[in-house]
């Protein structure tokens, strides 16, 4: 049986950036609920909670852009015309964001100032995900294999809509974490934010689910067809499960738990997408198979992620445990 190396890539490219936003979701988050945090200390701790690994995260954004272009160029040449703008003022929130992060750190005078660009490179970077996410749901026009639309095609009410869900579900990855990581008054505010902030999510996330298989005749025959219409069935039950869980580990102060329940619901999201999705990189337009490189360039590049990616998960796993447990509310990054 021949192996089939563009689904290989295909799966790599899609845990790389499932692992892109479940790692680097949370540390946005820290600047999604930035502006709802007034004391000083508070807002260096959030930041020291995540100094040790946001650089690390944004490695999986590397990894899955880079990617695509190197193993699915045709879809990287149709995605990318698609979405120059909100894919442009993401790449600038994040720059932004990580110039603030580090100038916070070396003025006094001008310190609020960065703190306005830490929250909103965030908050842009995050909005422009969702927008992006948004606009390829529904579908980017394809005529001989190439972007056939206009240049506002991406902003629509469901593009936008996606956009404030997508912000709003950091914000509870960042509060989950805050309170898996924090102690004191900093970790109860982020304890009240996190179950209003989990509802909101588990509601846009019914809102999507509902609308979402209208917008094509193929997610419609995906979600309720055989054998796929099982998992429609499922994940509502496994999303009302991490709700629990996260108004369980709340109640109970087992802090580690909300975050991990968190993390489900947008492993669960992800899931959906990509049942949606399959057999289509860009949906309803180019397959997987349309749109790979050659088999042989397929081949050697692999060789080159299965040295690298295990790499890549040793370190980041190496560096979230070494700073493992709680962060001292008077030590970190300077």
């Amino acid at each position: 049986m021949p192996i089939d190396y563009a689904f290989i890539w295909a799966a790599l490219i899609a845990f790389a950036v499932l692992a892109y936003v479940v790692l680097d979701g949370f540390d946005l988050g820290i600047g999604v609920l930035f502006p709802f945090f007034r004391n000083e200390h508070d807002r260096d701790q959030m930041v020291n909670s995540v100094a040790p690994v946001w650089d690390g995260n944004e490695t999986w954004l590397v990894l899955g852009g880079g990617g695509l272009l190197a193993v699915f160029p045709l879809a990287y040449a149709t995605i990318l015309p698609a979405l120059y703008m909100p894919i442009i003022l993401m790449l600038l929130g994040l720059i932004f964001r990580g110039v603030a992060f580090e100038y916070r750190w070396r003025t006094t005078r001008w310190k609020p100032v960065w703190d306005v660009g830490f929250a909103g490179g965030s908050i842009l970077a995050g909005f422009c995900q969702g927008i992006a996410l948004g606009a390829l749901v529904q579908g980017i026009p394809v005529a001989n294999r190439a972007y056939s639309g206009g240049w506002w095609d991406w902003l629509t009410p469901f593009s936008i809509a996606t956009g404030v869900a997508l912000v709003l579900g950091y914000g509870l990855l960042g509060a989950t974490w805050l309170v898996f990581k924090t102690v004191g008054p900093l970790r109860e505010q982020a304890r009240r934010f996190a179950l209003p902030l989990a509802l909101v999510t588990v509601a846009a996330m019914g809102i999507f689910s509902l609308w979402t298989p209208w917008l094509k005749p193929h997610y419609l025959d995906r979600w309720f067809g055989y054998p796929t219409a099982i998992f429609s069935v499922i994940v509502p039950l496994l999303v009302l499960g991490c709700l629990y869980l996260i108004h369980k580990g709340l109640r109970d102060g087992r802090d580690w738990l909300p975050f991990v329940a968190a993390l489900g619901l947008f492993v669960l999201g992800y899931a959906g997408i990509g049942i949606s999705f399959y057999p289509y990189i860009v949906p309803t337009a180019l397959t997987i198979w349309e749109a790979a490189a050659p088999d042989d360039s397929l081949k050697f590049l692999l060789v080159g992620a299965a040295v690298l990616v295990p790499i890549i998960l040793i370190y980041t796993s190496y560096a979230y445990w070494v700073f493992r447990g709680k962060i001292d509310p008077e030590e970190g990054y300077h």
